[in-house]
């Protein structure tokens, strides 16, 4: 298997979220790239992760099968004003790659126009109102072409496991939850 993930980090992303996303991820097989505004990220409640590599060492050679990106509002803030990752989405839109975002990251897909306007999303409840344009859905995961978004850290497995039958099958998806004893 040859899936290459991105998951983007900030000073500030939901913790729960991080790594559970990149737990499953690995588990199914999938190569992650953990990428960071700075050599270390202090999390929403203080747990500090140390990513991979720099969101500004990601050249633009550098191909990724999704980008995936974690809530936390701080961490949202911080990565939607990063002009580094402005220009990987960019990149990456342009050729249909899977967005996916958890929480409040789906505003970082409807701010930087990867989501189209009248497409079906989800998010945290609190930032429903953001979504004006947009159908939002109060279910735990929705996928309208090549978005995929979830509501929070309670629908991290449920998001995670979404991500691993799309690229992986529902074979792959199965194995994970119950190797991790998922009900």
């Amino acid at each position: 298997m040859d899936i290459k993930i991105l998951v983007p980090v900030a000073n500030g992303s939901e913790e729960i979220e991080t790594v559970i996303i990149v737990d499953m991820l690995r588990r199914a097989g999938i190569q992650v790239k953990v990428a960071g505004e700075s050599e270390i990220i202090t999390c929403s409640r203080g747990v500090k992760i140390i990513p991979d590599i720099l969101i500004e060492s990601i050249v633009e050679e550098d191909h990724f099968d999704a980008i995936v990106i974690p809530g936390g509002n701080q961490g949202v803030f911080n990565l939607n004003r990063n002009e580094y990752l402005q220009s990987i989405c960019k990149r990456h839109k342009d050729k249909n790659v899977t967005f996916a975002a958890l929480c409040s990251a789906t505003t970082l897909l409807t701010q930087q126009k990867i989501a189209d306007p009248g497409s079906f999303i989800t998010s945290h409840p609190s930032v429903k109102d953001l979504f004006e344009g947009y159908q939002f859905v109060d279910e735990e995961v929705v996928e309208d072409g090549h978005i995929i978004t979830s509501q929070g850290a309670g629908t991290a497995f449920a998001f995670a496991l979404h991500l691993i039958e799309k690229f992986c099958g529902s074979e792959i998806a199965d194995k994970v939850s119950k190797d991790i004893v998922l009900k």
